[in-house]
């Protein structure tokens, strides 16, 4: 029952040296622990998105703020039209892109770098559910990649969503040792060399 008058709380002074909460870290995890463990579960944690015509730098920006490496692109219509990566933002398909078209830097977008949906690889949650962390560090190695959407189908309308994303960077720091990575090049030299390799 709703009550008709509330009454205010009492105020009180912050303690000399109090500190604050944080996020509890990741839950330690091994190898043969289910895979769900591991997988950032996006009905828990908002996903972190953005959209097509956001600068590369903008991009860059929005993965430092939410700790991430990957954005969801979405339209209007907040649909996934693709993602986009660190790798992406700050590897060679900047400057590929550039050496094809033209341009300069600054005027790239994430239309410009991004993967889009028709060539994202997902998990289906059915598999997932099945899963051990082990698997999914496999599954990750034997495409070469640092991350993994999971997908699920809505049992009443059959449509598919993103339920989740695994990172191999979160899962080494679960597991308490790094994983291979892909390394970003860094430096503008680094990119030149590799597009001359």
């Amino acid at each position: 029952m709703q009550r008709a008058v509330y009454k205010p709380m009492p105020f009180r002074k912050l303690a000399p040296g109090a500190s604050f909460q944080q996020p509890a870290t990741y839950k330690p995890v091994q190898a043969d622990s289910p895979a769900l463990e591991v997988m950032t579960d996006l009905q828990r944690v908002s996903a972190a998105t953005t959209t097509a015509d956001v600068s590369l730098s903008q991009a860059t920006q929005i993965m430092v703020a939410r700790s991430v490496r990957l954005l969801l692109v979405v339209n209007e219509a907040n649909e996934i039209i693709g993602l986009i990566t660190a790798r992406d933002t700050m590897g060679d398909r900047p400057v590929k892109h550039i050496k094809e078209h033209g341009g300069k830097h600054g005027d790239l977008t994430v239309r410009d770098c991004m993967t889009f949906i028709e060539d994202i690889d997902v998990l289906a949650m059915a598999d997932v559910m099945r899963a051990e962390v082990g698997h999914i560090i496999a599954t990750l190695e034997s495409v070469g990649r640092q991350h993994a959407m999971v997908v699920d189908i809505d049992r009443l309308s059959g449509e598919e969503s993103v339920r989740g994303i695994f990172s191999l960077s979160q899962i080494g720091r679960q597991l308490g040792m790094p994983l291979p990575t892909f390394e970003v090049a860094k430096t503008f030299a680094e990119i030149k060399s590799l597009l001359a390799a």
